[in-house]
């Protein structure tokens, strides 16, 4: 015999809890139905027939946010009464900021739209459901968890197939969470690799270079024989090797991953590469990270390193190739996107006809690290120059906004 615990759904108690659940939900949908009716009517008539107005779209657009909302409702309604499982769908982000951002991303989001329909649906169906329960209740009760148990059923399919995020939606949500977690994934093993050759080999290298320093001096303090120049000589030359090696492992770690970056975030990181840059008349930098309530944040870190890593990549382009006299680099926080654009006066052409790039070449790979976590990238520049790039970055990875 089995456990009671371990009993299927079809073979619980008649007249339990689940059945009283069933029949309070089944009641509830009239009124609620008749409250979503009523706003989505109201909503969506006026929305449309303002449509050809200015203030006609954003009513469109809340009457549909709002259809989206009471999907919500219903949702939660569903998994606490009826035990259905029915997956959130991903919050409705506007893919550009304004009100115009807003109004594009809830009409072409097909979840509101099916929202719409269940709101309208759920007037005909709150009022059925009401009714046969009630006469179930009063005069029908023998029958009533077998009509309640098919209320309930017919009631979750309705939610199933017009509330939860399509199969499609949920596959590319999950690709999304995995792909971002590759990148922080990937970021992360270069500060671990950049820490590892600071802290360990790095240090190592220093100390060689003083013991090496000390012995030269010690060494031509003294007088020396002809075999002991030699070696002298030998321990010069293997110093001066060692601080070569040193400022080596230093630009390869800092290739990896800038600890500047780490330590002081990207202002302090991009002021340090334009340092570096060799254009004639040097290169301004500004970074303004606040966000609309004031405050002041740091991206994702991988964000911030593919952020670090294509300006840099782009000032040295400037200099070994634009021909230009300045340049400069603008950072800024526009809602949840990090906004950078790199300028300079160069002689231009940078894009080959029809607007692509030569395959294989750095600004196609820049592009492409840039695309790889949803971002935009953007090349202005005419024979003759100006040359501007602009490029867009999600603030957050989709894996980091998952965790918070």
């Amino acid at each position: 015999m089995k456990p009671s615990g371990d009993r299927p759904r079809d073979a619980r108690p008649l007249y339990g809890a689940q059945l009283w659940r069933e029949v309070r939900h089944n009641l509830v949908n009239l009124p609620l139905g008749i409250a979503a009716f009523v706003f989505t009517v109201v909503m969506l008539s006026v929305g449309t027939g303002l449509s050809i107005t200015l203030i006609g779209l954003p009513l469109l657009s809340a009457g549909l946010r709002g259809a989206r909302a009471l999907g919500g409702v219903y949702r939660r309604r569903a998994r606490a009464s009826l035990g259905c499982e029915v997956p959130e769908p991903e919050p409705l982000t506007p893919s550009r900021p304004g009100i115009a951002g807003s109004v594009i991303a809830s009409v072409s989001d097909s979840l509101s739209w099916r929202s719409v329909l269940f709101c309208l649906l759920m007037l005909p169906w709150g009022i059925l459901t009401f009714t046969v329960t009630l006469v179930f209740v009063i005069v029908g009760w023998p029958a009533l968890p077998w009509v309640s148990r098919f209320l309930a059923s017919v009631h979750r399919l309705l939610v199933e197939l017009l509330l939860c995020p399509s199969a499609l939606s949920v596959r590319v949500r999950d690709l999304e969470e995995d792909r971002g977690a590759v990148v922080d994934t990937a970021a992360a093993d270069l500060r671990r690799i950049e820490r590892d050759l600071h802290d360990g080999a790095q240090a190592r290298l220093v100390a060689l270079a003083m013991d090496l320093g000390l012995a030269k001096e010690k060494l031509l303090e003294t007088e020396l024989t002809p075999e002991q120049e030699s070696a002298a000589r030998m321990v010069g030359t293997a110093h001066g090797e060692v601080k070569l090696a040193l400022q080596e492992l230093r630009d390869l770690a800092r290739g990896i991953h800038p600890a500047v970056l780490t330590d002081r975030g990207l202002d302090a990181a991009l002021s340090a590469v334009s340092a570096r840059c060799t254009v004639p008349a040097g290169v301004k930098v500004n970074v303004d990270l606040s966000s609309p309530d004031g405050t002041v944040e740091r991206p994702d870190s991988a964000v911030e390193g593919i952020a670090y890593f294509t300006v840099s990549e782009l000032l040295t382009n400037t200099s070994k190739h634009a021909g230009a006299t300045s340049a400069s680099v603008d950072v800024w926080r526009s809602a949840d996107r990090l906004m950078l654009q790199v300028a300079d006066d160069g002689r231009g052409g940078a894009t080959v006809p029809g607007g692509g790039f030569r395959p294989g070449g750095g600004l196609a790979g820049l592009a492409e690290r840039v695309r790889a976590v949803d971002g935009v990238f953007l090349v202005e520049s005419p024979q003759g120059g100006p040359t501007k790039v602009t490029i867009e970055l999600p603030w957050h990875t989709r894996v980091a906004r998952a965790r918070q």
